[in-house]
């Protein structure tokens, strides 16, 4: 981040340099009606991605089928790398929760485990 009074602060990231791989696909998650919804709820075979709370917040669960841990998502300046065989899920989202998501391949149903079980037995 660079801090560029008094036009804002900048926020640059760059494919094989603060993102760890070429990207391939970008989305964005906002407009949350109801606070208490869950997305995620998936591993990923093979797939690498970053995620970036651009505004407001929520929480990221991240289970490496050892070790479970929250975190609090809430600054554009920090994004979290999802590795593959990485369970993940988000909520609590404010009402102005807006989520970056830079991924490292092309959409493909194939890549996802939406079982949770299943995952288990694969970590």
């Amino acid at each position: 981040m660079f801090k560029d009074y008094p036009d804002g602060d900048l926020f640059i990231a760059e494919a094989r340099r603060e993102i760890p791989f070429d990207i391939k696909r970008i989305y964005f998650i906002n407009n949350f009606k109801d606070s208490s919804a869950v997305r995620g709820r998936h591993a990923h075979k093979k797939l690498r991605q970053v995620i970036i709370c651009l505004g407001g917040s929520f929480d990221l669960l991240l289970d490496d089928g050892r070790r479970r841990q929250i975190l609090k998502m809430n600054d554009p300046s920090i994004g979290v790398l999802l590795g593959n065989y990485l369970w993940h899920e988000m909520d609590n989202f404010s009402g102005d929760c807006v989520i970056l998501v830079l991924a490292g391949d092309h959409y493909k149903e194939s890549d996802y485990i939406r079982d949770y079980n299943e995952f288990k037995k694969r970590s």
